[in-house]
């Protein structure tokens, strides 16, 4: 069987856990040399057992010091840099009025001032023919109870991808965003009580025509399409993964 991602070198940022970990996953089995990060010393540690064969790293993604770090590990242990997943966020479910100036600043931090940081030092290490995937969220589009400042923070994140790509077409580098719905990747789970996660997760599920939440798999699939020469004369381009949720 071909490998769609042989003798690529591809990087997952927030790649230890959920969507992050089965993307590194399939990339992996796809013939990619993987690297993923996380700043989480315990889920760090579990991905070493949990992810054979990839390269875990500890990094802050909205650390400039920690992003050029990183980059220059990929560069020296790897020597290019085919695929950039950037996948790490934080998704607080926090009410506008509720939040604080330095959760606001924290989610700004990771979920926007770290992709950024993350184009701006890996530029020079891009491979020609290069795919840079942004993870955005449905949640960009459709506002809920509690999202706000997230919504904000991915809707931001799509427009530096737009930017992104045609600033990069010339390089010969590829940029699109993929955008999940409510995905059962443990995030809802985090932090609640049982019978809070089935309130959540039967809620959610009425907004989705499907009437399901995705799978980490679903994702994962997807995002190998967008890293692959599948979607060659692809770039700039947003695609939800979200049972419909944003579209009627």
């Amino acid at each position: 069987m071909i490998k769609r991602l042989e003798g690529k070198v591809a990087l997952i940022t927030g790649g230890t856990t959920g969507i992050g970990a089965a993307i590194a996953r399939l990339f992996h089995l796809e013939g990619a040399r993987v690297v993923v990060t996380g700043r989480n010393p315990e889920t760090l540690a579990a991905a070493k057992n949990d992810l054979p064969g990839i390269d875990v790293v500890a990094s802050d993604t909205g650390d400039p010091d920690a992003a050029v770090r990183l980059f220059e590990h990929v560069q020296s242990h790897y020597g290019q840099l085919d695929v950039l997943v950037l996948n790490a966020a934080i998704a607080p479910h926090v009410p506008l009025a509720d939040f604080t100036t330095e959760d606001f600043d924290e989610v700004m931090r990771v979920n926007v001032r770290g992709p950024w940081l993350a184009i701006k030092h890996a530029t020079p290490h891009f491979s020609r023919g290069a795919s840079v995937i942004f993870t955005g969220s449905a949640s960009a589009v459709r506002a809920m109870n509690g999202s706000g400042v997230y919504g904000a923070s991915k809707a931001a994140l799509t427009s530096l991808g737009r930017s992104a790509a045609l600033e990069l077409v010339d390089r010969g580098v590829r940029v699109n965003v993929l955008s999940p719905g409510p995905i059962d990747s443990g995030v809802i789970a985090k932090g609640r009580d049982a019978a809070t996660v089935t309130a959540i997760e039967n809620h959610l599920k009425t907004l989705i025509p499907m009437r399901r939440l995705g799978h980490v798999d679903e994702i994962a699939r997807v995002a190998l399409f967008l890293a692959s020469s599948d979607s060659s004369f692809m770039t700039g381009e947003e695609i939800f993964v979200d049972g419909g949720m944003t579209r009627f």
